[in-house]
């Protein structure tokens, strides 16, 4: 089955058993024709505890891949502890290596403690801002550690769908060129390429393939992402297909025919390395350590 000719089909319609196979022939097809991973490669799933990291991780093992996952110790106090406890239940199980990076040991504190202080600095970065560039950071430099070849994360159809909307909004399209099923695309070694298994899958497939599957998963959202900007395009998002069934679908189809044009008029900057940290970074001072000097240094 090609990834696109799964385009428009109404798995709700699907009886469970046609549903699993469905699901599952729609990731192996999707690893197969992006040449998301190749014979030798070593794989780290980045796994947060929730539905969709929890089954990606699941169905590359069951692949026969070479997995291991990796979650972060986001300090988001009984939310953080409920999906690490699922996980390492779930790698138990299953007999995955599981490995933990605890953000306290690399930066002493917590996202929610930096977005305070920076909002009393009147600096405004919302919380899944701030995550996310800690989160890439401390995994790809996780990765490198552990000789992965590649970094796989839980990134659904709906994620995907949502991002492209909200860089079209912002007037930021050439965000769009980091994006697809492989992204960051940047040839520099010390990124670990990044992989989105679940790339071709609705949020909803990925919610009913974990609970026929009985996942130890936690499905309330991170209690820090409720009042984003990411959330109500989301919202709308959800609105548009009840009237459009095919509105994510079709937002995905028509952003990969432009992809190709994008990466070339938005090639990958060239990568230098932070002059503080060391790590790659397209300016002088990355900004994981733009963030830390703001934190450590009153303006």
């Amino acid at each position: 089955m090609r990834t696109l000719d799964s385009f428009g089909v109404d798995s709700k319609a699907m009886t469970d058993k046609m549903f699993i196979r469905f699901f599952e022939d729609k990731v192996k097809s999707t690893i197969e024709e992006y040449g998301l991973i190749s014979e030798g490669d070593k794989v780290l799933v980045a796994v947060s505890g929730g539905k969709d990291s929890t089954t990606a991780l699941y169905l590359l093992h069951k692949l026969g891949y070479d997995v291991e996952g990796i979650i972060l110790d986001q300090l988001l106090g009984e939310y953080s502890k409920k999906n690490q406890d699922n996980i390492r239940e779930f790698c138990k199980d299953n007999g995955i290596t599981l490995h933990m990076i605890h953000m306290r040991d690399e930066y002493g504190c917590s996202v929610c403690y930096m977005k305070s202080v920076l909002d009393s600095r009147g600096i405004r970065l919302n919380s899944c801002t701030i995550c996310g560039v800690i989160r890439r950071r401390m995994l790809n430099k996780k990765a490198r550690e552990l000789h992965a070849s590649k970094l796989a994360t839980g990134h659904n159809l709906d994620d995907e769908a949502q991002t492209f909307v909200m860089n079209l909004i912002q007037g930021n399209i050439y965000r769009s060129a980091r994006l697809g099923p492989v992204s960051g695309l940047s040839p520099d070694a010390r990124f670990v390429s990044r992989i989105k298994p679940l790339y071709f899958c609705l949020e909803d497939e990925t919610r009913r393939y974990s609970k026929l599957h009985d996942f130890p998963v936690v499905y309330q959202p991170c209690p820090c992402s409720l009042d984003t900007f990411r959330t109500h395009v989301k919202k709308m998002l959800n609105e548009a297909q009840k009237g459009c069934p095919q509105a994510k679908y079709s937002i995905i189809r028509n952003f990969l025919g432009i992809l190709p044009d994008l990466r070339k008029t938005h090639p990958p900057g060239a990568i230098s390395e932070c002059t503080i940290c060391g790590e790659p970074s397209s300016d002088k001072v990355c900004r994981v350590c733009d963030i830390m000097n703001t934190l450590k240094n009153p303006v």
